[in-house]
């Protein structure tokens, strides 16, 4: 072992006042936690012409002040392991274990003896200090002393082996153990399970049952959380009925690992029923029930839950956050984000990251912005994930210019940092920009994955680069040796069928090595939409309901397909299907920001205070429009109305209102920004671009697929979308 620094501090000179006896000293030991009162026995005890009690110098060693005493400790002569073994038990439940070190190396230069009872303490140092090197010497050292086969000393090497992250060792130690306790079966799945093994954890607890070992609650509440990271409710279940068999008590911890399982497994009804059988409710178990309820989309119940909860931490108040912000709440996230601020809570990366992706999801640059600012002036700007992060968001609200900024002053970049720029581009329908940093990417030897190839692929679909797709494609089998996904299938058939090579997307679909899926069918449906492939369009939305019968896509293209075909008694069937099966068709809205406020509007919405103005604005754009030669584009309803009718629900299209309302209040130079949650429809993409060139307005649209920047009345997208 290498030498290790040893403390220094100066022992005290003995005072004149008269010595106490020894078991005085104990005492006033016993009841002192002061330093000075320490040093002024310990004076005493040098003073003394008697040699001090064994339970005095023990005492003595678990002063207040660590360095002092191990400086008692090098002062004594030869100390025996009566001393040495319970100051090395000390020491390594200390704040400072690696001190445990200082006395082993005194103990093995000076050839001092070293009892088996010393090896789980020094062991257990090494583990929480994760010094896996001086572990081992440990280990070696034991096994020439011959307690290789000392249960407390096999123990003690799987909790070091544990600790520093050597799980394979550690199991080694335990297949060699002649007997197993109970608490070395613990230490071994509980090694499995913070290495996030939870397979093996699993295994070995049937194996545990099969060598007729009673868990106890400790092994049952580990095995218990690895069914709930790992989303095995079948196992999570045999536990539960392994308890109520063995007739086990259930603590209030057990119940709180059984709660957390079946929230974690999305079991919600077995985890309120466990839930409210516990008095009182720990902040832990309420926030294992907030997140539960939120990653299951029961947003309502988990806030329920959150605002009953008496305590809460930085924990809970990041997973209410975070199930706003994955449930498309982006502004309930934010407020409950500014809440947390008013309470002076300061938040970690895991709240910071839940509120940059609410962000993102809002698409509101303004907000993007103050999240960016107050990310850096509290001590985030330097970390990895939130810079990747930040790049995502910055690309969702709009802002391509700042998440390349953000990506240019990294200074490091991993390759989930170049593929959110990539995806960026992509996303924008800057292909070009994609494809370059694509190459960049594979000039900096930074391997792609297979997330990246998917943003590559989109970039190529939405710009129309048919071959380098090809190529790229090609090249992520026999370059990077990446096997092909259905989302990298679903691209080709998407690429494919934007350039209306419908024929060569479907050979894709058929000769594919897996069954396609709904994103697949999906895909290829969007694409007979585009291009008005009815016969084929019809085929591929049943395949699409065959897999998933209530998708409301697939039912509503069909009907819009009939529609077209003026088959209005097949429409209307297919509308009583969807209203007897409780389906609607997902409703448009699109989202401006002005003044720190979002405003949403929906088709034909007359709900806003500022109504009257918007529509009298949308009169005023539509009569410049048709001096500009606009037309309303009917084609694009699909029920049974009269064309005046359609005409106005056409022109009543919630980006069309949102429009409106920027030009009404927005600053006059200002970008306009939009969000609409589904496609632009070829109405609102004309009525755009025309705006943008009539009154010279820069207009950029988020919809569900890309962004649309218009100006001078032309489209990023070049009117490939």
């Amino acid at each position: 072992m290498s030498a290790v620094p040893q403390p220094t501090i100066s022992l005290p000179t003995p005072n004149l006042n008269s010595i106490p006896n020894p078991t005085t000293l104990l005492k006033t030991l016993s009841s002192s936690h002061s330093l000075a009162h320490f040093k002024q026995v310990h004076a005493h005890i040098l003073r003394s012409t008697h040699s001090p009690s064994h339970s005095l110098i023990l005492k003595l060693l678990s002063s207040p002040s660590l360095p002092y005493s191990l400086s008692i400790f090098s002062h004594l002569p030869h100390p025996l392991p009566s001393l040495s073994t319970p100051f090395l038990r000390h020491l390594s439940r200390s704040s400072k274990p690696e001190f445990a070190f200082f006395v082993y190396q005194r103990l093995r230069n000076e050839g001092i003896p070293i009892d088996r009872f010393a090896f789980p303490p020094l062991l257990k140092a090494a583990s929480r200090v994760g010094w896996l090197a001086e572990g081992k010497e440990i280990h070696g050292f034991g096994f020439k002393s011959g307690f290789h086969s000392d249960p407390f000393v096999q123990t003690g090497l799987m909790v070091m082996y544990v600790g520093c992250g050597r799980l394979p060792e550690a199991r080694l130690v335990f297949d060699k153990m002649s007997y197993r306790d109970i608490v070395a079966w613990r230490i071994m799945i509980d090694g499995y399970c913070q290495s996030e093994l939870f397979d093996d954890a699993l295994e070995l607890f049937e194996e545990m049952k099969r060598a007729n070992i009673e868990a106890d609650k400790f092994v049952l509440s580990g095995i218990l959380s690895a069914c709930a990271r790992a989303g095995n409710l079948d196992c999570g279940k045999a536990i539960h009925d392994y308890i109520i068999q063995k007739e086990l008590v259930i603590d209030a911890h057990l119940r709180c690992a059984l709660v957390t399982m079946y929230a974690s497994c999305g079991c919600m009804d077995m985890a309120q029923q466990l839930y409210d059988q516990m008095k009182p409710k720990n902040v832990v178990v309420s926030t294992a029930m907030v997140s539960g309820y939120s990653r299951h989309g029961r947003v309502k119940d988990a806030r329920l839950i959150f605002d009953q909860m008496v305590e809460k931490d930085l924990v809970s108040w990041s997973a209410m956050i975070s199930g706003y912000a994955e449930s498309d709440q982006p502004q309930e996230a934010l407020r409950l984000f500014k809440e947390l601020q008013i309470l002076g809570i300061r938040p970690d990366q895991v709240t910071m990251l839940s509120v940059i992706s609410a962000c993102a999801n809002l698409g509101v640059l303004d907000k993007a912005k103050w999240i960016h600012v107050y990310a850096d002036k509290n001590g985030f700007g330097g970390s990895l994930r939130i810079n990747n992060a930040l790049i995502d968001m910055y690309a969702k609200c709009g802002s391509l210019e700042r998440a390349r900024n953000v990506f240019e002053k990294m200074t490091s970049r991993n390759v989930i940092s170049w593929t959110g720029m990539i995806n960026a581009f992509a996303i924008h329908g800057d292909a070009n920009n994609a494809l370059r940093y694509f190459q960049k990417m594979k000039e900096a030897r930074v391997e792609p994955n297979g997330v990246t190839f998917v943003g590559v692929l989109y970039a190529c679909s939405h710009a129309g680069l048919v071959e380098d797709g090809r190529k790229i494609f090609a090249s992520m089998i026999n370059e990077h040796n990446i096997t092909p996904k259905h989302e990298h299938y679903g691209c080709m058939v998407d690429l494919l069928g934007r350039a209306n090579l419908l024929r060569e997307a479907v050979e894709i679909v058929e000769t594919m090595p897996f069954a396609p899926n709904v994103v697949i069918w999906g895909s290829l449906m969007s694409a007979c939409q585009i291009h008005g492939e009815t016969e084929l369009g019809e085929f591929t939305a049943k395949r699409v309901l065959e897999l998933e019968p209530d998708h409301d896509g697939a039912l509503v293209l069909l009907s819009n397909i009939y529609a077209k075909e003026r088959k209005w008694q097949n429409v209307g069937d297919l509308r009583q299907l969807m209203k007897e099966r409780g389906i609607s068709k997902e409703r448009g809205y699109s989202r401006i920001e002005l003044n720190n406020e979002v405003h949403e509007f929906l088709v034909a919405d007359r709900n806003h205070k500022q109504a009257y103005e918007i529509y009298e604005k949308l009169n005023e754009v539509v009569s410049r429009l048709k001096l500009d030669g606009y037309a309303p584009n009917t084609g694009c309803v699909l029920v049974d109305l009269e064309e005046e009718e359609k005409r106005e629900v056409v022109l009543w299209h919630s980006e069309k209102l949102a429009l409106c309302y920027g030009l009404i209040n927005g600053a006059k130079d200002s970008c306009i920004r939009i969000v609409k949650n589904l496609r632009v429809c070829e109405d609102c993409h004309t009525f755009l671009k025309l705006v943008s060139k009539v009154y010279r307005r820069e207009i950029i649209v988020r919809d569900r697929t890309r962004f649309h920047h218009y100006r001078d009345g032309v489209c990023s997208c070049r009117d490939y979308w």
